[in-house]
């Protein structure tokens, strides 16, 4: 089976910026792109193959018809024909709302087929960006309903600068919000319950709240306070530097000059690869040769058992 590349589903929205269309190299005139989901299993918002023998087919199609070969056995046994991971870009010129998932339990108890845990790498952002992740002071259950409704909500969040490089694993639970300035790829379950907390009092084109939903995001919060809600690593050229490892995917960090050789053979799992920076040509095992440039996406097969890669390149690699 040969690495497959998918056409990315462009989303403008309100508060999306420039970024993303220049990142991907892409010669769309779409304006405000907020997010690229590069690689998406979601219902009604499945990326389709771009090229290659599964050209035209939706992601989960995919799946359906190569099963464990593409996602692996114990994949195949958990998730059937859903791709479990979603892969986007995001870019925000303003504040985007503040929120939480809840976790897989949480989730069946309110209705829904599953949580949400996911994680952020920043790109390069604006100065000025930041973001909020978790809680800087214990409150309770009451105390966060009030705090929404007299607008000081913010001051129980952790607040961040930001800057390229950094990273903020957001398991289930744990309040979060994406700032103004942010350009950041983030990797999370297959999932689209998100509850929104707070807006900033703003209103819509028709000049109506959004809809917030306090009750089941008051359901689903996490009210642990850490002391650091960074995750911290030390970047190192040539080497696959681990960031985050759960349950729901594991994901490295490469900064690659010299060629390299990683080795699968062990993996009962598809690979997904997020160019960064730069550009490579990769060879796997069976002589597919493949490149991966600046803003790509890759979905690397279970059935791939090395991957062989030359150039100068900054990539995510993550599994389930």
């Amino acid at each position: 089976m040969e690495p497959i590349k998918f056409k990315p589903l462009l989303k403008s929205t309100l508060w999306g910026g420039e970024k993303i269309i220049p990142f991907k190299h892409l010669s769309t005139q779409q304006q405000q792109v907020g997010e690229s989901w590069e690689i998406s299993g979601v219902e009604n918002n499945e990326t389709v193959v771009a090229e290659g023998i599964h050209a035209g087919k939706k992601l989960n199609q995919v799946v359906h018809e190569m099963k464990e070969q593409l996602v692996g056995k114990e994949n195949y046994q958990r998730f059937g024909d859903e791709f479990p991971l979603l892969i986007k870009f995001i870019d925000a010129r303003q504040d985007l709302s503040i929120q939480v998932h809840p976790d897989d339990e949480t989730a069946h108890r309110q209705g829904k087929a599953r949580g949400k845990t996911e994680m952020w790498y920043l790109m390069q952002s604006d100065p000025q960006a930041k973001l909020y992740s978790g809680l800087k002071k214990e409150i309770t259950p009451e105390e966060y309903k009030e705090m929404v409704e007299n607008d000081t909500i913010c001051d129980a969040l952790a607040q961040y600068e930001v800057k390229e490089g950094d990273t903020f694993f957001l398991p289930a639970g744990r309040i979060h919000a994406i700032g103004d300035g942010c350009f950041l790829a983030e990797i999370q379950q297959t999932s689209d319950v998100t509850y929104r907390i707070y807006d900033f009092k703003r209103k819509d084109k028709d000049g109506n709240y959004r809809e917030l939903h306090t009750e089941q995001a008051a359901e689903s919060i996490n009210y642990a306070v850490l002391n650091d809600y960074r995750t911290h690593y030390t970047p190192e050229k040539n080497k696959g530097i681990t960031l985050v490892s759960c349950p729901y995917f594991t994901t490295a960090v490469y900064d690659l000059d010299e060629e390299m050789t990683i080795d699968y053979a062990e993996l009962d799992s598809f690979v997904i690869l997020i160019a960064l920076k730069g550009e490579a040509t990769i060879t796997d095992n069976e002589n597919n040769v493949t490149t991966l440039t600046e803003g790509e996406t890759i979905l690397i097969p279970a059935t791939t058992k090395e991957l062989q890669i030359k150039g100068t390149v900054k990539f995510l690699e993550t599994y389930v």
